[in-house]
């Protein structure tokens, strides 16, 4: 029994460091050294083991990693939404949402109707000049040459479409 532990060792040990790190990965953000050393310890177990019992322990244990690696991840996901994580401070639950004052875009609204001046050719897109603002607009599909009077038409989200000056 003693030497079956101490044989089997190796596996064990990166295996479980590299299933540690592997979960810290999860609630760090991007992906990095312990994302990096998890994989590179459950391959280091996977080879253990086919270097100490044959490509069948190797296949076995390959196997078990995914499914435990599956597990741990639907766990961790569940306790993200339902759970005791999603209660912690590493889960933002915070909205900002437009009737506290926020907006995905600005308010572009203002331009409707303003003239400028077009400082790029709009091939559809360019950029245009109204009283020193430069913003990003578009044509409604006709091309604008540089330096024509243009009127913002309407806005659509972020886009700002205008027209040639009649």
């Amino acid at each position: 029994m003693g030497t079956f532990i101490i044989e089997n060792l190796p596996i064990l040990v990166c295996f479980l460091c590299g299933l540690g790190l592997l979960i810290a990965e999860v609630f760090m953000p991007g992906f990095g050294l312990p994302g990096i050393g998890g994989i590179i310890l459950e391959g280091a177990a996977i080879y253990f083991a086919y270097r100490t019992h044959g490509s069948l322990a190797a296949l076995i244990i390959t196997v078990i990693i995914l499914a435990v690696i599956a597990v741990v991840i639907g766990l961790a996901l569940r306790s993200a939404k339902n759970g005791k994580l999603a209660k912690s401070d590493i889960i933002l639950t915070n909205e900002e949402s437009s009737e506290q004052g926020y907006s995905a875009t600005k308010e572009m609204q203002y331009f409707v109707g303003r003239e400028g001046v077009a400082k790029t050719p709009l091939r559809p897109a360019g950029i245009a000049d109204f009283d020193g603002v430069r913003l990003s607009v578009v044509s409604d599909g006709e091309y604008i040459p540089k330096d024509s009077k243009v009127v913002v038409d309407h806005v659509e989200g972020a886009k700002v479409v205008v027209k040639l000056c009649a």
